[in-house]
């Protein structure tokens, strides 16, 4: 997604990488001003709120200028890099001052609105009502009239004309305006709990520095107060952002894929009346048949672990109980049952967890299920999940067992019906064949929403599962 800012100069704005996504954080940038790039060159990586994409640029030239440092937020839609192309390409070559966290005056005043979305690198582009960055205060303005701004800023900071009051009370923007202030430094004051609207800029044009930030938070809480002594008719400041000690605390900001999991949790806790049902089985000769496979040239170079045998026992229940496979329409007030199988797993990354799934996993026979949750497992490992692989699924498995837990409670992914969960596989005595036995032992807990799955439906299911588990011969009876 591209704007023409002059005849030899393009900005690159953050595209869609996802279906309706909003916004994306910038988590390195793989050039600087001045690099030459290639069409088709990863230039940057983002983290949206569902996964980590690489950025290539559309077209040849030289970095002009980076507008926003990594670890910035930005809306889709905002431009984040500079290009210099065609003949203002070699101008460009020449050393130049990198322009992190700047944005162009007149980068987008002159840019056509276009019609409908526009087609993007990835997913299908913004609304025509995409956010746009405001232009600074006086960057158009004539001379008389920005002189006349900075001396009437300069006696709002104190640096005017001798006077016998104390500088005024900061006060909100007027008409809503947010306050002009870099992204490094709107990420500072969120990371130090300041409200920007209550901190008196200093720099040029009304901007809120870095220091003006960390003065806010070192104004002592008596000031406030004296204030209101002298003037009782004043209405009240506004309460001092709440301190905390940064060496017995951390505050980690929410954003990302923490930030897009909560959202969902939530609204699936507190929209799908959620039931658990529990069932703790023998899986010893599904554990044999794991090592079997294990020696099968047909699995040579896949990845077969219990979790292959418990993904195709879950398959082979949706198969004899296709009901559970289903979604709640509220808009429509229907239910909607899904004749395929998109099969996620929940995985532990380092950003957060994410749940990919196997598109047409029903489809699948038990090799190429292997392949599918190898390659699925290694590509979130890597941080590489594309947003289009955790989308469409209809029911998930998480494995709690690996981390030596029993059971769980699951909560649903928003638009799925069930959640099996998985618990670690013990060494237990077991009762086989009349005699107290050590067998290999787990417990299973199905989640499931209530409005269309009844406890009948999910009994049955989950029932499915631990027999074939206990029976894996059931996988050919029953497929």
């Amino acid at each position: 997604m591209t704007t023409m800012t002059d005849s030899s100069v393009r900005e690159f704005k953050m595209p869609d990488v996802g279906e309706g996504l909003t916004e994306a954080e910038i988590l390195k940038w793989y050039v600087q001003p001045g690099d030459t790039v290639t069409d088709g060159q990863v230039v940057c990586e983002v983290e949206t709120a569902k996964a980590a994409v690489e950025l290539p640029i559309p077209y040849d030239g030289v970095v002009r200028a980076l507008h926003f440092p990594e670890g910035t937020t930005v809306d889709v839609g905002t431009s984040i890099i500079a290009v210099a192309v065609g003949d203002g390409a070699a101008a460009a070559a020449e050393p130049v001052q990198e322009a992190v966290a700047q944005t162009p005056a007149t980068a987008e005043a002159e840019e056509p609105k276009p019609a409908g979305r526009q087609p993007v690198l990835v997913g299908y582009g913004v609304s025509t009502s995409a956010t746009r960055r405001r232009p600074r205060k006086g960057a158009q303005a004539p001379a008389a009239a920005q002189e006349a701004s900075a001396a009437i800023q300069a006696e709002m900071n104190g640096h005017g004309p001798a006077a016998p009051a104390a500088p005024a009370a900061p006060a909100a923007p007027v008409g809503g305006e947010r306050p002009l202030a870099k992204p490094p430094v709107r990420k500072l004051a969120k990371d130090l709990g300041v409200d920007l609207a209550t901190v008196v800029p200093s720099g040029p044009d009304g901007i809120i520095t870095r220091e003006d930030v960390h003065a806010a938070v070192a104004a002592p809480a008596a000031e406030p107060q004296a204030a209101a002594s002298a003037a009782p008719a004043s209405s009240p400041s506004p309460s001092a952002p709440a301190s905390y000690d940064s060496v017995r605390e951390t505050r980690v900001p929410v954003k990302g894929v923490r930030k897009a999991t909560a959202a969902a949790m939530v609204g699936s806790a507190f929209t799908a009346p959620h039931v658990t049902e529990f069932v703790t089985v023998d899986v010893t000769r599904t554990m044999k048949l794991v090592e079997e496979l294990k020696q099968d040239k047909e699995y040579t170079g896949l990845r077969v672990n219990p979790l292959l045998l418990i993904a195709k026992a879950l398959l082979v229940a949706i198969k004899r109980h296709p009901d559970i496979n289903a979604s709640w329409d509220e808009t429509a007030q229907e239910i909607v049952v899904k004749h395929y199988v998109n099969l996620g797993i929940a995985a532990a990354t380092p950003r957060g967890l994410i749940v990919p799934n196997i598109k047409d996993a029903h489809a699948q026979t038990l090799p190429q299920l292997a392949g599918s949750l190898g390659e699925l497992v290694s590509t979130a490992r890597e941080g590489k999940t594309s947003p289009a692989a955790m989308q469409g699924g209809t029911m998930t498995i998480t494995n709690v067992g690996v981390f030596g837990v029993d059971t769980g409670t699951p909560i649903l992914n928003p638009g799925e019906s069930a959640i099996l969960a998985v618990g670690a596989i013990k060494l237990q005595p077991w009762v086989h064949k009349g005699k107290v036995k050590p067998r290999q032992v787990t417990t299973l807990a199905l989640s499931f929403d209530h409005r269309l799955v009844d406890g009948e439906l999910g009994s049955k299911v989950l029932a499915d599962v631990a027999a074939v588990l206990e029976q894996p011969k059931r996988l050919i009876s029953w497929a």
